[in-house]
């Protein structure tokens, strides 16, 4: 069973505003984008189930392995990029042939929360090519 979107949206939204700071995870202090989905993990679920190893900023690295996608279906109920819809976690691939690594949480069917260097946790529109460039989706499961 997943977490209600609506719990997962009210908690995202409390991070507008948090700086970026890379591989960081404290609201109102800094996060990167894959820290503001452990955050939103944190109060929604619950404690985090394993520790996060360094990663990499390159979002034009290639290689065998979805690894961040590989992490979330260890701990998250996977849907179709189609099928997401609010409340869910977004990952996407910021460069044809890429990996994935880049992580969103959809607000509404036109608009995403996400963490972007220099700028923090803002919301902004999901344009065509953001869209696009959904490459997994999940949903958070219900504590």
């Amino acid at each position: 069973m997943n977490a209600d979107p609506t719990d997962v949206i009210a908690v995202s939204r409390s991070w507008l505003g948090t700086p970026y700071h890379d591989q960081a995870s404290l609201r109102g202090v800094g996060c990167d984008c894959l820290g503001l989905a452990r955050g939103v993990w944190r109060e929604v679920v619950g404690p985090e189930p394993f520790p996060i190893p360094p990663y990499s900023r390159d979002w034009g690295e290639t290689g065998p392995r979805e690894v961040l996608a590989d992490g979330a279906r260890r701990m998250m109920i996977e849907v179709s990029p189609a099928d997401a819809g609010p409340g869910a976690l977004v990952l996407f691939r910021m460069k044809p042939c890429a990996v994935a690594k880049h992580v969103g949480i959809l607000i509404g069917p036109a608009t995403f929360l996400h963490a972007y260097e220099r700028l923090g946790v803002i919301e902004e529109p999901l344009t065509p090519s953001w869209r696009r460039s959904i490459a997994f989706a999940f949903l958070f499961p219900q504590r």
